[in-house]
């Protein structure tokens, strides 16, 4: 199995879906725009070959050098888990002639209207939405959705230019904050508990589902600095909180069409209980939530998707033993990292819970947690109870305090 693995190197955890690739026996071969050297270890590790290319913004010349590259060899899969280079993944599985998915199917999960517009399309619950070229068709698809609105990038990924707008002057505001974006999507802005539905597919199938429930909303969190994020993995996602979010999953897998690979999508929950359609994505998650995946069921879904992507099949035992809470650390003060005041004490109390600690280290410098997601560490806990996992990740959230100066 000889797989073509765009950006190996980057992000974060690229990385180690190279690795899982290597642990099923595929034959990865890297292409980055980066030095091999640059790598981080696991992707060095797990390349048989790499490709190093000028850029990836010039298609063509991308594709030409791979060509060239893997002349006389067998291609049986091209692989991308970064939205930025989606439809180069489609160019080369349309140019090779090998699964996965083309233009038009990847053009539905990068376009946010046209994906509204299939879901919407298959009768499940979407926000009132538009798409916005000009600044005129923005304010025209604001009085029809009216306020609170939304607006982002059509293509966007993550909260990145994504601003709440409770009023006329609010959007205008917006507006000028993303003059620098081509193409926007003005939608409702719907009030309620945001989570995600993930899966692992092969052939159609889901392998693998989880739901994940963020506190505070992403939004919420873009704005207060001083917030700690956390990502909750639930252990029963058929319990009546995250139900209504798995079945609108797979009504939209279903409209889509998904066939193999990760998925992510985003929903909210209204307080009648409702599920409402966010957006997906043809990726995995990021900001380490596969790894609390992991945690909550003791697996690797790096070599899990992998071997669904390249076999069909998800061999390891799923079931999830423990709800796993991922809570994401941004000091206070500047500088120099000096302590991780409290951790001592909730490792004391607390520390069969912890799965996973992972702070900036003492005398390393504060992170920017505008472009580092994981800010100055993340902490996995667990525990079988809901109520119990709730309970120490709090303790994390309000009892430890990284401290800069």
């Amino acid at each position: 199995m000889n797989v073509i693995y765009l950006s190996p190197g980057f992000p974060a955890e690229m990385p180690l879906f190279v690795r899982g690739l290597a642990q099923i026996g595929a034959k990865v071969y890297g292409v980055g725009d980066q030095p091999k050297e640059a790598l981080p270890e696991d992707a060095r590790d797990g390349l048989s070959d790499y490709l190093q290319v000028r850029s990836f913004d010039d298609e063509a010349a991308v594709v030409s050098q791979i060509r060239r590259w893997m002349h006389g060899k067998s291609i049986d899969r091209v692989e991308c888990m970064w939205e930025r280079l989606m439809y180069l993944a489609a160019t080369l599985r349309e140019t090779f002639s090998v699964p996965g998915m083309n233009k038009a199917q990847t053009v539905i999960v990068r376009d946010k209207e046209l994906m509204k517009q299939a879901v919407e399309s298959a009768g499940l619950r979407v926000p009132r939405h538009g798409r916005a070229r000009s600044v005129a068709e923005a304010w025209a698809v604001v009085e029809r959705v009216g306020y609170p609105a939304i607006l982002k990038p059509i293509d966007g990924a993550g909260s990145v230019d994504t601003f709440r707008c409770n009023d006329r002057e609010e959007f205008e505001a917006a507006l000028n904050r993303t003059r620098h974006v081509t193409e926007l999507s003005v939608e409702e802005f719907i009030e309620g508990e945001e989570l995600t539905y993930d899966t692992v597919c092969a052939d159609g199938n889901i392998l693998f589902e989880n739901v994940a429930w963020y506190r505070p909303k992403p939004m919420i969190l873009a704005q207060n600095p001083w917030i700690s994020m956390q990502n909750i993995v639930l252990r029963d996602i058929n319990d009546e909180f995250p139900r209504p979010g798995v079945e609108l999953g797979h009504g939209v897998l279903k409209a889509l069409g998904f066939e193999s690979g990760f998925t992510h999508m985003e929903w909210f929950r209204t307080a009648s209980g409702e599920a409402v359609f966010g957006e997906i994505g043809a990726r995995p998650p990021g900001a380490r939530l596969v790894h609390a995946m992991n945690y909550s069921a003791d697996i690797d879904l790096f070599s899990g998707w992998a071997e669904a992507t390249c076999f069909g099949r998800l061999s390891q035992n799923t079931e999830k033993k423990y709800n796993a809470a991922m809570i994401f650390k941004r000091a206070e003060g500047d500088g120099l990292v000096r302590e991780h005041r409290g951790l001592r004490g909730l490792m004391r109390r607390y520390g069969d819970c912890v799965a996973s600690l992972d702070l900036t280290p003492i005398g390393e410098p504060r992170r920017d947690w505008r472009k580092i997601v994981v800010g100055d560490g993340w902490i996995v806990v667990r525990h079988p109870e809901l109520s119990q996992c709730l309970d120490v990740s709090e303790r994390f959230v309000n009892d430890l305090t990284v401290i800069a100066e």
